[in-house]
């Protein structure tokens, strides 16, 4: 059975009542889950703009690119949404760690 691949624009996106959705950042050659964070709607359209990822922080309460103070960018190859609509796979060429902890990935622990 073929994959249907659709295109849709950000305005159809679901976002939560704070504007919103969770995007999983994925290694685009390993699929290895590297981190989760949350985009709104300009922070999307920063990222297809600039090919790196940016990001909303729901603490500062303002964007930040990956990688704009660590060097650690995250070049972006595809986004896609889930069948919901309401959470973005961001799969990137990682630069250097994803993680503010100096691991490769912010997914390093494990529960179980």
């Amino acid at each position: 059975m073929k994959k249907k691949i659709s295109k849709i624009n950000i305005k159809d996106l679901k976002f939560d009542a704070q504007g919103l959705i969770p995007a999983i950042i994925q290694d685009y050659k390993t699929s290895e889950v590297l981190m989760l964070a949350y985009m709104n709607r300009e922070s999307l359209s920063r990222t297809i703009k600039l090919n790196k990822t940016c990001f909303w922080s729901r603490s500062r309460k303002k964007f930040w690119i990956k990688g704009e103070t660590s060097g650690n960018f995250q070049i972006v190859k595809s986004i896609w949404y889930d069948c919901d609509m309401d959470a973005l796979l961001i799969k990137v060429r990682q630069i250097g760690v994803a993680c503010h902890t100096g691991n490769r990935s912010c997914f390093f622990r494990r529960l179980k």
